[in-house]
This record gives C-alpha cells, structure tokens and sequence, in this order.
C-alpha cells in the first residue's frame, strides 16, 4: 500500500489521491464537520430566541 502511496506522490500513480490531497481531504471533513455542528446550534438557539421573543410580548401585552 505504501507503494503505491510514493508512487503517487511520485506523480506515477495510479489515479489516487497523493499524500497532500488525502490530507486536505481529511481537514475538509473534519472543517464541514464542526460547521455543521455550529449551524446546528445556531438554528437551535435561533428557535429558543425567537420563542422567548414571542413568549415575552404576549407577557408583556397582558
């Protein structure tokens, strides 16, 4: 396997990804990972507010 993998990077290869390009690929998944994460919690916290938001004018409207 690790042949393969120099000879890659060696520009001889076989169509893979070379060493630089698997690395990125896995900072990329690890980046739209957490991304995903936050967005969630983002919407999550946009919905609380938005229902507090709605909950204090009907207090306040009494």
């Amino acid at each position: 396997m690790w042949v393969k993998q120099d000879d890659r990077d060696a520009g001889r290869g076989d169509g893979g990804l070379i060493t630089s390009e698997r690395e990125e690929l896995t900072q990329l998944r690890r980046e739209n990972k957490r991304l995903k994460m936050e967005r969630e919690i983002l919407a999550e916290a946009t919905a609380w507010f938005a229902q507090e938001t709605t909950y204090s004018k009907r207090s306040s409207d009494s």
